[in-house]
C-alpha cells in the first residue's frame, strides 16, 4: 500500500496522462486522503476527509477538464502544509482564451473557503493590472469565497461561479477583451448580480483612488510650495525684526540727543544777553577766519541766487545784475582763496 501511494505521489506532477478518464479516480483520491504514512496529507478529521472526497469527485464529474494533484502549500506566515488541489482550464467563451485555474483544498476545509489561483505562467496573456478579482500574482477572491458557507457552498459551485465570473470579467489582457455584449440584468442570478456589482464597485473605487492620488500629489506640490514660501517669509520677518531693533536703538539715541537739546534750550532759551555769534566759535584765530570766510562765501552764493530770481521776475535789469554779480564773485573768490591758504 505504501509503495502504491509513493508511486502515485510521484506521478501527480505528470497527471496529464491519467486525467479524470482514469479507470479508478475514486481510488486515487481515497488513497491520497486516507494515507497514514509520512506522506499523509494535512487533513486530520475522518469526517472531513469523506466530505473532501465527495466534493472532489463531484468537481471532477462536473468539470472533467480538472485534474487532481497533491503538493506542498505555503501560507503567508510561512507554514507549509500538504494539500489536495485541482487544476484545469475554464473555457468561459468562444472568443476568449481559456483561464487556467488551480483550486487548493485547505487543511480546515470545508469550514475554510478554498484558495484559488489563476495560473498566468501557463498562459500567453498577462493578468489585468487592476482586475477586480485576481491580483498580479494570480490570487483570486470573489463574493462566493468571501461569503463561503459549508452548507451552501462546494467546489463544483465555486468552479461554476468562477466560470461565470471570468466570462464577464476575464482575468487576461488579450486583443478581444472588453468586446463582449453585456446581458440584461433580469437574466442574472443572485450570485452573478453580486459578482457584477462587486466588479463595478471595484472599478469605481479604483477610479476614485486614482483621482484621489492625483489630487494628493497636487496638494503635496502645493504644500511644498507653501512651505518654501513660509521659509521665505520667515527670513523676511527675521530681517524686519533686526531692522526694527536697529531703528529702536537709533530712536533711543535720537531721544537722548533730543533730551540734551531740550535741556540746553531750557538753560539758554530767552537769554537775550547771550550773543548768537558766540554759539559757533573757532578753536583758534585761523579757525575763526576760516569760519568767517565760509559764511561770507555762502552769503555771496545766496545773494547771487536772489539776484538771479530777481532778473527772472523782471525786478532787476541785466546791467545791474551783471554789475552786482561781478562784485560778489570777486568777494567770493577772495574768501575761497583765503580758506585754501589757511588749509595749506
Amino acid at each position: 500500500m505504501l509503495s502504491y501511494i509513493m508511486d502515485s505521489f510521484k506521478s501527480f506532477s505528470n497527471y496529464d496522462d491519467l486525467g479524470i478518464s482514469d479507470p479508478d479516480p475514486i481510488k486515487f483520491i481515497e488513497d491520497a486522503l486516507f494515507c497514514s504514512s509520512p506522506l499523509a496529507l494535512s487533513y486530520s478529521d475522518p469526517d472531513q476527509k469523506w466530505i473532501i472526497r465527495q466534493h472532489l469527485i463531484s468537481l471532477f464529474q462536473d468539470f472533467p477538464c480538472f485534474k487532481p494533484s497533491v503538493d506542498v502549500f505555503t501560507h503567508n506566515d510561512g507554514t507549509e502544509v500538504k494539500l489536495f488541489n485541482a487544476s484545469g482550464k475554464l473555457t468561459v467563451s468562444q472568443d476568449a482564451p481559456p483561464v487556467p485555474v488551480t483550486i487548493w483544498v485547505p487543511e480546515f476545509y470545508p469550514e475554510m473557503a478554498p484558495i484559488v489561483y489563476v495560473d498566468s505562467g501557463s498562459s500567453l496573456y498577462p493578468i489585468y493590472e487592476n482586475h477586480p478579482f485576481s491580483n498580479c500574482s494570480g490570487e483570486t477572491t470573489c463574493p462566493y469565497l468571501e461569503n463561503w458557507r459549508f452548507s451552501k457552498c462546494d467546489l463544483s459551485g465555486l468552479t461554476r461561479n468562477l466560470k461565470k465570473l471570468f466570462s464577464h470579467n476575464h482575468p487576461f489582457y488579450y486583443s478581444g477583451s472588453g468586446s463582449s455584449n453585456p446581458a440584461h440584468p433580469s437574466t442574472f442570478s443572485k450570485m452573478e448580480a453580486i459578482d457584477r456589482l462587486a466588479a463595478a464597485i471595484h472599478y469605481d473605487a479604483a477610479a476614485i483612488t486614482a483621482e484621489n492620488e492625483e489630487e494628493i500629489e497636487n496638494l503635496s506640490a502645493i504644500q511644498i510650495e507653501l512651505q518654501e514660501r513660509g521659509e521665505t517669509l520667515k527670513i523676511m520677518v527675521n530681517e524686519l525684526e533686526r531692522e526694527k531693533k536697529r531703528f529702536k536703538g537709533r530712536t533711543e539715541e535720537m531721544c537722548g540727543e533730543s533730551d540734551k537739546l531740550v535741556n540746553w534750550l531750557k538753560v539758554y532759551d530767552g537769554v537775550s544777553a547771550f550773543p548768537i555769534d558766540d554759539v559757533f566759535e573757532g578753536v583758534d584765530k585761523e579757525s575763526e577766519i576760516e569760519l568767517e570766510c565760509s559764511a561770507a562765501d555762502l552769503a555771496a552764493e545766496d545773494l547771487m541766487y536772489a539776484l538771479e530770481k530777481a532778473v527772472e521776475e523782471g525786478v532787476l535789469g541785466f546791467e545791474a545784475y551783471f554789475k552786482q554779480v561781478r562784485v560778489l564773485a570777486r568777494e567770493q573768490f577772495l574768501c575761497r582763496a583765503k580758506i585754501l591758504k589757511i588749509k595749506k
